[in-house]
């Protein structure tokens, strides 16, 4: 169950930032985050973020 954690959080991370990403430059209609810039530079740190934990996390499964 190594790495199990790390990709699912990852997965996650990754999705999320891609949402907030859209929203922020205006591709989502409906929410507070619409067209809002920060949201735009938020979102792709957090998709990296779980770009980096889902590396850590199959890195550590193939290890064993």
């Amino acid at each position: 169950m190594r790495g199990w954690l790390a990709l699912t959080l990852g997965l996650l991370a990754v999705v999320i930032g891609a949402v907030w990403t859209v929203q922020g430059l205006g591709y989502v209609r409906g929410s507070v985050m619409t067209d809002e810039r920060i949201w735009a530079v938020l979102g792709p740190l957090v998709a990296l973020a779980g770009l980096v934990l889902l590396w850590f996390g199959l890195r550590s499964r193939r290890r064993h």
